[in-house]
């Protein structure tokens, strides 16, 4: 059995264990993952951080030929594969700043299975540039407990997908039992994550459009906070209200608050989120074969 060292860090709640292998040694099982990531057994988490050179891993090809150092080689709770995590970037972020591995000052560029992200600080923490999104076409029927009748869902990719649903008030928001996975029909072939929003009252205030939320996370459940989901539920709304709504969100979350900015590039319209990004606290765990 190997012992390995580790750093817990979460982003509004979302968070995450963090094994630094820059050479890309480790070789873990979805069965070890899950297993470090499990609150009652291991050290509990919503998703692993791998912190690895880009040229060490083969998914790391593209990013390591555009400059882009260090990859993160992101897994869910239950030891799945994903192409992004919005809190994560800044977690990793912030974990390679504190380690003296790399600079933010100057915007940092690291490797993800969904592109090469850029991170640069915030007045807020760390903002991180989602890159491209698009609304899909047409809607998905969603089910959850706690809602008396399916509800249609707005299909947002992010660099991952995203199913997003609007409800009437707080209510049906707070009444939603997200213990159980709600079921989309159709079924996205890779799944996607659920998130559930309600606009403020007003939604735009001082420019600004502001929204509550809670997410269920493939491979995960219900999680405190999701950047992509937070991203996604803004897009979702924005495109909803039409060609007069903001490009700028406030988005509320049970984990905190996060920040969402839509910005018109040569390539098209990218999506920024911004937010904190905590490093808690660090250990060594024996991982088990």
């Amino acid at each position: 059995m190997a012992t390995l060292a580790f750093t817990k860090g979460h982003g509004t709640g979302n968070d995450f264990v963090i094994l630094a292998d820059p050479d890309g040694a480790l070789e873990l099982s979805d069965a070890q993952i899950a297993a470090l990531c499990d609150r009652h057994v291991g050290i509990g988490a919503d998703g692993l951080l791998r912190v690895v050179r880009s040229a060490a891993i083969p998914e790391g090809a593209d990013a390591a030929a555009a400059g882009a150092e260090w990859f993160m080689d992101y897994r869910n709770a239950d030891g799945s594969k994903a192409e992004m995590c919005g809190n994560g970037t800044r977690v990793f972020a912030r974990y390679l700043a504190d380690a003296g591995l790399a600079s933010i000052d100057a915007g940092l560029r690291i490797g993800t299975r969904a592109g090469v992200k850029t991170i640069t600080r915030a007045e807020n923490g760390y903002e991180v540039d989602l890159g491209l999104w698009r609304a899909e076409a047409g809607d998905v029927l969603v089910r959850a407990r706690g809602l008396g009748v399916a509800r249609p869902g707005q299909s947002i990719d992010v660099g991952n997908p995203h199913v997003v649903v609007a409800l009437a008030g707080e209510d049906e928001l707070d009444g939603l039992d997200l213990s159980v996975q709600p079921v989309l029909e159709p079924q996205p072939a890779a799944g996607a994550n659920v998130e559930f929003v309600v606009p403020a009252e007003p939604l735009v205030q001082a420019g600004t459009g502001v929204i509550r939320m809670r997410v269920f996370e493939r491979g995960v459940g219900e999680t405190l906070s999701c950047g992509t989901g937070v991203a996604a539920s803004a897009l979702a709304v924005r495109h909803w209200a039409g060609a007069a709504a903001p490009d700028r969100w406030i988005v509320d979350v049970p984990g905190g608050r996060l920040g969402v900015r839509v910005v018109q590039e040569a390539d098209g319209e990218h999506v920024l989120l911004s937010g904190p990004a905590t490093l808690v606290f660090s250990g060594q765990v024996t991982l088990a074969d």
